[in-house]
């Protein structure tokens, strides 16, 4: 087994943009940062006040991640002592579960010697998240788009696009298991086809750099949006001041509470103490895409 004394960095992310509902995703500008050391129990310790009621040992997520590319592979990793630091807001739609889930990945392989490919990583993450959008990001940084089922996994990546984003941060927390309880389980055909359309015209959009256009689809989403929305009382109202404002394109950022809006590079600032100052229930964070994944430091 690696001697332990190194970091693992994993960046935020968003998911869906809209219509790219879980298999579109984008790493963002803040990140968690993980101290690993040696020790004789597990022990997670968070020096962010936000991150303070998770657990402190084996039930952790980060550990049981660790502990399951281990016994995956046949390994046994001895106790470790992780130190966390992170500017990633907890439960408010930032892929704060895929990070640690990126993180433990990480960590794991580092320490057995495993020496995992990137779609050995990318297929665990998935498997343990669920669905591939946020983890695929966190582990690749730029954007990425997958298709991901029990058989089978296909994964692009793309650099970073050249946008400014601002996120709308609201006070409460939201489980991504509650806003997956406002979805139907059905679609009409033509719903979906037309929903399938919007996704479709966005990523070509995005691939072509065009993002008046990807933010125009951003906004046309048939699979989640028309549901979660219930949950932002002034929902349509943040949309137009955003379009106010000079955004390409708002929607709510994976599965909710925040909001993720695309703005032209260079205006993430003032777009975001303009939205922040009309809408003070918020917190306005301006960010940018990031371009790094996870990656380890020694």
């Amino acid at each position: 087994m690696t001697e332990a004394g190194f970091s693992v960095t994993v960046p935020a992310t968003t998911a869906n943009l809209g219509p790219g509902f879980d298999h579109l995703g984008l790493a963002l500008s803040l990140n968690m940062t993980i101290e690993v050391a040696s020790a004789e129990a597990w022990h997670v310790l968070y020096q962010d006040k936000e991150y303070a009621a998770l657990p402190m040992d084996e039930t952790n997520l980060i550990v049981q991640t660790i502990q399951h590319v281990a016994s995956t592979y046949d390994q046994i990793i001895t106790p470790q002592k992780l130190v966390v630091r992170s500017d990633i807001p907890l439960g408010k739609g930032l892929g704060s579960s895929a990070t640690a889930i990126a993180a433990g990945i990480e960590i794991a392989s580092e320490l057995a010697g495993l020496h995992l490919s990137p779609k050995d990583k990318l297929r665990i993450g998935s498997e343990l998240e669920g669905h591939a959008d946020n983890v695929t990001a966190a582990l690749l940084g730029g954007m990425t788009v997958s298709y991901f089922t029990e058989d089978e996994m296909e994964v692009l990546s793309f650099p970073a696009p050249p946008i400014g984003v601002v996120i709308l941060v609201p006070p409460v927390a939201l489980k991504t298991e509650a806003s997956r309880g406002l979805l139907p389980e059905h679609l009409t055909h033509i719903v979906a086809v037309r929903g399938s359309a919007a996704g479709s015209v966005m990523t070509a959009a995005i691939a072509q750099s065009d993002w008046v256009t990807a933010g125009r689809m951003m906004e046309r989403d048939l699979y989640h949006e028309p549901y979660r929305k219930v949950g932002f009382p002034n929902f349509d109202e943040i949309r137009m001041a955003c379009k106010e404002a000079g955004a390409y394109g708002m929607t709510i950022s994976g599965a909710g509470p925040s909001l993720f809006v695309a703005v032209p590079p260079e205006t993430e600032q003032q777009v975001a103490a303009s939205l922040e100052q009309r809408f003070p229930h918020y917190q306005a964070l301006a960010l940018q895409p990031a371009q790094n994944g996870a990656f380890i430091t020694k």
